[in-house]
């Protein structure tokens, strides 16, 4: 969004600084304009409005078509390792069913957040495996992946846009791992940071249910979510914008319906996270 040059030239840097090279790299300027002084080897993508999460990585997408793998970083995020590509390329390659990889993510210090784990049993980050969301900041996508399943939600904006596409990745057969060794540092930031958050967040909820959930776990999975709200909410304003939120996602549309198999659900409840929370 063009608030952070020093940022973006660091993490350019440490792509560039890869041991082995990213076929292409494209920056979006998600409605701003890219400077001028970007390296030769960076695409740049202006667009005139900005689109949101959703909207800008797709307009990514739109320019990766003809690669095999998409990693999409955050704008504030820096590669530490010089191999991360290195690792990407020889998990995609040992495991055709493959569909999405996440990253951790730490802060300076090395410490990772609760909430930067993709599963419900948080303690231990360097815990990997198959889990059934995963991190925006930092992750791979398989293209063939990402033909059978479509694209980032762009109705989204942002908030659980890749639950999203998690979800369908393994109603479709794919796997989506965590990998703790392939690491993205990120400043330390908390999430609720004003009303447009907790409004997207209820909203984007609400979508997930009416996109992809039987009928029969659609109340469990809102009502659940609107418990732990209340019992975890003390900014007034804040749950007034979330129940705002809930509110629209109810009201406006959402994409089209394709409720997940019910050996999704069961597939889901073995990894640990049934969805219902």
């Amino acid at each position: 969004m063009g608030t952070r040059p020093k940022e973006v030239a660091e993490l350019l840097a440490s792509v560039e600084a890869q041991t082995v090279k990213p076929a292409r790299t494209v920056l979006v300027g998600n409605g701003c304009t890219l400077p001028d002084d970007l390296p030769g080897w960076v695409e740049r993508v202006e667009l005139a409005d900005n689109l949101g999460v959703t909207g800008g990585r797709n307009a990514a997408l739109a320019h990766l078509r003809d690669v095999d793998v998409v990693v999409d970083l955050d704008d504030d995020g820096l590669l530490v390792a010089d191999d991360v590509v290195a690792r990407i390329s020889d998990l995609y390659e040992n495991d055709p069913t493959l569909g999405i990889v996440s990253f951790r993510i730490a802060d300076e210090t090395g410490v990772t957040q609760r909430r930067h784990v993709p599963r419900l049993r948080a303690g231990d980050p360097m815990q990997g495996g198959e889990v059934t969301t995963f991190l925006g900041g930092g992750h791979a996508l398989s293209t063939r992946m990402l033909r059978e399943v479509g694209d980032w939600p762009e109705m989204f904006f942002f908030a659980h846009e890749e639950t999203d596409m998690a979800w369908r990745a393994l109603d479709a057969g794919w796997r989506v791992v965590y990998e703790p060794q392939l690491l993205l540092q990120h400043p330390r930031t908390s999430p609720a940071r004003h009303a447009f958050f907790y409004r997207m967040t209820a909203r984007n909820r609400v979508y997930l249910a009416r996109r992809h959930l039987p009928a029969l776990l659609v109340p469990l999975y809102l009502g659940t979510w609107l418990a732990l709200t209340v019992v975890r909410t003390r900014d007034l304003a804040g749950l007034k914008a979330w129940f705002s939120g809930f509110a629209e996602g109810w009201r406006t549309p959402c994409g089209g319906r394709r409720p997940m198999r019910w050996r999704t659900v069961w597939r889901m409840t073995r990894l640990g996270r049934p969805p219902v929370i």
